[in-house]
């Protein structure tokens, strides 16, 4: 028996959650049975808290969670900031001025007055966007302006750019190859659309984890994917396990395939293993 203490994190989108962005119940069932008895669990996200909690309602999670890729540490019963990055104004200019020569108009998360918006351009909205909106009624972090005027106001932590592929690659190729900042592009899960994402360098899944680590005295990390942008996270983990629907890459770099997002692999796994590893 391994008496160190672990670490288990999961993805969410296509990974714990199912092709209907719900926690199938008999997920919740065995991982809250387990945090119960002491497992240490969390997950690792691109959503914000409030997006996160929606999907994960019924989930215990008594430690922080990863939220926006890595640029935030939350606590999620009391909304505590753990951990933060930002952009610098210099670095806030160059991504607008580059966006702006693409004639690209992003969804831009920042705090704005010590308050914490997403903020677009209506008049800028395409299908990806109207979806990404349909899914986040009610959410009072939107900010929807009626121009480009003030979409760049406040601190700003993240931008996500949602169009087709060719023309976000631009934008990819510039920032992806500047070590002032981390930037992904993919295509939506089950969507035609792509989104392109633009973070402080140093915010990653994997940053963010080995932080949460530290924090909370773990020995080893445990981690569950499903796409390219979890390959950060499971280079710096002890074991990880990429979901059968995971992309090729993933699976590549993976200990081992558990189940699909919909035959609740993640939550299986644990129920299977987690007996293996002494939990504190």
């Amino acid at each position: 028996m391994n008496s160190k203490k672990t670490l288990y994190v999961t993805d969410l989108d296509g990974t714990l959650l199912n092709t209907k962005d719900r926690i199938n119940p008999e997920s919740i069932r065995i991982i809250n049975e387990l945090v119960d008895k002491g497992m240490l669990f969390t997950y690792a996200t691109a959503r914000s808290l409030v997006s996160a909690s929606v999907v994960t309602k019924g989930l215990t999670t008594d430690i922080p969670v990863i939220a926006y890729n890595g640029a935030f540490i939350i606590h999620p019963r009391t909304g505590e900031i753990i951990s933060s990055l930002f952009f610098t104004k210099e670095e806030a200019e160059f991504i607008r001025r580059n966006l702006e020569e693409n004639n690209i108009s992003p969804l831009v998360y920042s705090y704005v007055e010590n308050v914490e918006r997403v903020s677009w351009n209506t008049k800028r909205e395409n299908e990806g966007i109207n979806r990404y909106l349909s899914n986040r009624k009610g959410d009072k972090r939107l900010r929807a302006l009626a121009n480009e005027e003030g979409l760049y106001d406040g601190e700003t932590f993240y931008y996500t750019c949602i169009g087709e592929k060719e023309g976000l690659m631009p934008i990819y190729n510039t920032f992806s190859q500047d070590d002032r900042f981390k930037c992904t592009i993919q295509q939506e899960l089950y969507r035609p659309e792509y989104w392109c994402e633009i973070m402080p360098r140093k915010a990653t899944k994997a940053e963010a984890i080995k932080a949460l680590k530290e924090l909370w005295q773990c020995d080893r990390v445990v981690s569950f994917g499903d796409a390219i942008n979890d390959i950060p996270m499971f280079e710096i983990s002890d074991e990880c396990y990429a979901v059968e629907n995971a992309v090729p890459e993933l699976k590549a770099l993976a200990t081992g395939i558990v189940g699909s997002n919909d035959d609740d692999g993640v939550a299986r796994w644990l129920a299977e293993n987690v007996c293996l590893y002494k939990i504190f």
